[in-house]
């Protein structure tokens, strides 16, 4: 498959991709403060300059793309064009977070990864957090049975 976009339009394209303050990211932290959990943003002292980070409890959210880290969703499929180039920057990727959370739970963090296609379903988004972070100064049930 050709690409239809010139060289010069591709590269701004993928330039203009964000890696902070992303979409899904904005989704995550909007569900944690309604729930009530409060917390710090890409703490650079920790491996991976976690996304979320809820210092006390020790423990980090990682939001990713399915595209970027290689999830095996729908979105998470490589392009059909370059995979020379494709297949190794995804892979290292997936590496590079799996050596990161590697580190992270050496340190005594738990760590929890958020995929971008799972942000669809907001209910569950948020018992799947509630469960992860335990009990918010905010009591809110919104999974009743969920510990």
């Amino acid at each position: 498959m050709v690409d239809l976009r010139t060289v010069e339009q591709r590269r701004r394209i993928m330039q203009s991709v964000g890696t902070v303050h992303t979409g899904p990211e904005m989704v995550v932290r909007r569900t944690l403060f309604a729930l009530g959990y409060r917390y710090r943003l890409h703490r650079q002292d920790l491996p991976g300059k976690p996304d979320i980070v809820f210092a006390k409890k020790r423990k980090v959210i990682f939001v990713h793309g399915c595209f970027w880290h290689g999830h095996g969703c729908p979105k998470g499929r490589l392009p059909k064009s370059r995979l020379d180039y494709w297949e190794p920057k995804i892979e290292r990727n997936r590496q590079r977070d799996s050596e990161t959370e590697s580190a992270l739970r050496m340190l005594g963090w738990d760590v929890l990864t958020v995929w971008q296609c799972e942000l669809k379903d907001r209910h569950l988004l948020g018992c799947r957090l509630s469960a992860f972070l335990g009990p918010s100064k905010k009591p809110i049930d919104i999974c009743p049975g969920i510990a």
